[in-house]
């Protein structure tokens, strides 16, 4: 492997990102919604082997109280090769001084709890389609 880690948007091919996110049963949309929502985002990252994208993250923020993790994957024949922990590290130097929050696919909380992430007691959710949410076990 030749790893190579992107911290901008700059000639990204959003209908990789899109399959990726399909790939691993991820919620997927438009590309250029997938597009501006990293374009948005106050840090992401891409990682490459050698010119094929492999994972990627994003994170919002205010950049110095707050960042939530979103859309973090990995392509299957790369997960448990250090990328999403390279991803996430990535993401958190770049806001040092910040609490984070995300939430973790089902089934994903380990891995999550491994770099150090805890369940969060009075965390709450709203979203356009609840029921999806629930059939897909992110809320009771």
């Amino acid at each position: 492997m030749s790893i190579k880690v992107q911290n901008n948007c700059a000639n990204i091919n959003w209908h990789e990102v899109r399959n990726i996110l399909k790939t691993v049963g991820m919620s997927y949309v438009d590309v250029d919604i997938h597009k501006k929502s990293f374009e948005n985002s106050y840090t992401v990252v891409f990682i490459f082997d050698d010119e094929k994208l492999i994972g990627f993250g994003r994170s919002i923020s205010d950049g110095v109280r707050q960042s939530a993790i979103y859309d973090i994957a990995t392509l299957p024949e790369y997960q448990g090769k250090g990328i999403g922990k390279l991803i996430i590290e990535n993401i958190i130097k770049n806001t040092p001084t910040c609490n984070f929050i995300l939430y973790a696919s089902p089934g994903k909380e380990g891995f999550y709890e491994s770099l150090g992430f805890r369940k969060l007691k009075t965390g709450m959710g709203l979203f356009i389609d609840m029921e999806r949410m629930k059939n897909k076990n992110f809320i009771k």
